[in-house]
Order: C-alpha cells, then structure tokens, then sequence
C-alpha cells in the first residue's frame, strides 16, 4: 500500500483541517475563510516596546480595516500589541469574532526577544514561506522604520498622539515627502492600506538597491537625525 505524506500546514491555516489543533495562548485566529487558500499576504502591526498604543491596536482590529485588507487580497494580520496589549487585544478580537464577516487571519503577541525581523520578513513575503508582498504598520519609532525599509517592505508609520514632544508627526511628514514611507493617520488606516499598494508601484520602479544604497541611506539618515536627533 502506498503510503502518502501530507505535509503540515501553517499554524494559520489548521483551521481548514478537519481536527484543528489548538492555537497557542497568545493567538486569535478568526474563522476559516476561502482567503486563506490564496498566496499568503501579510499586514504586521508593530507598536514597539517602549510606550502603549492602544489606539493603533483598535483601529488596526476595527472593522473598517479589515474590510480593507480583505479587499486588498490581504490573508494574515499580525498584530504585535506591546506589554500592555494583550487585554487589549482580546477584547477586540472578541468584537471581531462576534461580527464574523472577516476574511482575514488574525494572530498577536506581546514582545518577542529574538526582535521583529521576521515578522517585518513575512510581511516582506517570498522565502520559504512564499506569497505577495504585504506591509507593516508601525508606530513611528526611527528604529522600527530603519528595520523595516532595510528589508525594503513597504511601510505605514502613524505617530502617536499621546506622545508629547517627541516630533513623530514631523518624522512621518518627512518620510512621507521623500516616498520613504506612508504617513497613516489614526482615524485613516483603511486610506493608508490604499496608499501602501500605490508606493509599492512606485517604488518597484526606483532603481536598483545595490545601485545607490549609500546615498539613499545617507538621505534617509538626515532626515532621522534632522527630525529625532538620533536614531532609537
């Protein structure tokens, strides 16, 4: 008898398996949905580890938003909610299943030791793992935009109100004038997404990396230091 192996499908799909085994402590995922069988395409949502964003995580978990990545082809939202989040988190995710009309995955997590990088990866999408081109969302911490455009992932930055004097507003402005970036705004998320699949275009037609990474990384350098004064 020929015996056939069937390979193990990701945590994120087990829910179209017959026997779905359970998901770990910190995940959500919503209801299984025929997206899920398409190229996988990611949304992380990152706000840091120093401060608390609440307002990033409820509007990346509001309806508006997934109706919009849903439309986008979008199949995963990972949403890295800090140290604060998770009641957060729960509770929208709570909202979310209760509506049941999303398409799209949703996985969160506090902190991870080992960093963002492969997360800011799957969004990036290829490797192993294959599918489209996502991106992430990220509040504007100069670090976090660094690690994202070295992976050369489109990304969102919203400033956070809450933060006084910390000139993110400003950050973002710039960025966002040089092409580097979208600037998002709280109450914009499902604008922003739209903007992200245009600067995707326009920068698949830049040149090359390799052809000018210095100089591009010379630019992008004053402006941080010119903004923020320094590189966090």
């Amino acid at each position: 008898m020929e015996l056939v192996h069937q390979q193990q499908q990701p945590s994120h799909l087990l829910s179209l398996s017959p026997s779905p085994s359970p998901s770990p402590p910190e995940q959500a995922p919503l209801h299984p949905s025929p997206m899920a069988t398409s190229s996988p395409k990611t949304c992380f949502v990152t706000i840091g580890a120093t401060a608390s964003f609440a307002a990033l995580i409820r509007s990346a978990l509001s309806s508006d938003t997934l109706s919009a990545l849903g439309k986008l082809g979008y199949t995963d939202l990972v949403v890295q909610y800090g140290q604060d989040g998770k009641e957060l988190f729960d509770s929208a995710m709570q909202q979310v299943k209760t509506a049941g009309s999303s398409s799209v995955n949703v996985t969160g997590f506090d902190l991870d030791k080992a960093g963002l990088g492969k997360y800011m990866r799957q969004a990036k999408g290829g490797g192993s793992r294959g599918g489209q081109e996502g991106v992430v969302v990220s509040h504007a911490g100069s670090g976090t935009i660094l690690d994202a455009l070295r992976i050369a992932v489109p990304i969102i930055v919203v400033p956070n109100p809450d933060l006084l004097d910390n000139h993110q507003v400003e950050l973002a402005e710039a960025l966002a004038e040089q092409d580097y970036v979208v600037h998002g705004k709280l109450e914009r998320l499902p604008k922003a997404l739209q903007d992200a699949e245009q600067l995707r275009q326009r920068q698949k037609a830049w040149p090359p990396v390799n052809a000018g990474v210095q100089r591009e990384a010379k630019g992008l350098k004053g402006i941080l230091d010119e903004e923020m004064g320094y590189l966090d």
